[in-house]
């Protein structure tokens, strides 16, 4: 069967000369379990479980050995505990930890003195803002003032000139004193405005007056 597939130029002559490289598998191999539900196997059926006897002697011997294994991580537990309780009481209350709150204490110290002069960094930065801020507050209110007074001056110089112009208008007006001059001066000096103009607001035709 072995010659026939190595003489064959088939894949799997190819597979069994070592021309192709053998594919990584892609899932794990296992083997399928039963669940608790299925039945025994039909040959396990009547099968009772028996512990394997055990040598007395042997037992001895074991139960020997797991005490003294205790008796041994207990003691290496105690040595590595007090080890470690004598590294913190030094770090509390020893050289170790008089110099570690030396240095607490003084990196208290340096943040604190940059934090005084970061603070009074920003006071600088916000008193000259504020500072340039009420100079542009008061550059804006004095602008704004000038030109409310402009338009002010404006205003009042248009008013007055309007009232200048009324006087003026005032002295053609039509009162009781000169209606009978101003009758006789239209009576006198006749006026035809009934006429046509052209695009160019110039008089196309005018009627005569009868």
């Amino acid at each position: 069967m072995l010659r026939s597939l190595q003489a064959s130029q088939g894949p799997a002559s190819a597979l069994l000369s070592g021309r192709f490289p053998a594919l990584p598998l892609l899932t794990a191999p296992m083997r399928g379990r039963k669940s608790r539900t299925d039945p025994p196997a039909k040959s396990k059926a009547g099968r009772i479980k028996v512990p394997p006897p055990v040598d007395p002697a042997e037992l001895l011997v074991v139960r020997e050995r797991y005490r003294q294994y205790g008796r041994l991580m207990k003691a290496i537990r105690s040595v590595f505990k007090q080890e470690l309780m004598q590294q913190r009481y030094d770090e509390t209350f020893g050289e170790l930890g008089r110099q570690r709150q030396e240095a607490i204490v003084k990196e208290h110290q340096q943040l604190m003195a940059w934090n005084d002069a970061e603070n009074q960094r920003l006071q600088q930065r916000r008193e000259e803002r504020l500072r340039k801020e009420k100079a542009e507050e008061e550059q804006q209110q004095l602008l704004r003032a000038q030109k409310e007074a402009a338009l002010l001056e404006e205003f009042l110089k248009e008013k007055e000139g309007e009232v200048l112009q009324l006087q003026e208008e005032a002295k053609n007006f039509i009162t009781p004193d000169n209606l009978d001059q101003r009758i006789e001066e239209c009576l006198n000096n006749p006026r035809n405005y009934n006429f046509a103009i052209d695009k160019d607001g110039r008089i196309a035709k005018r009627s005569v007056l009868s």
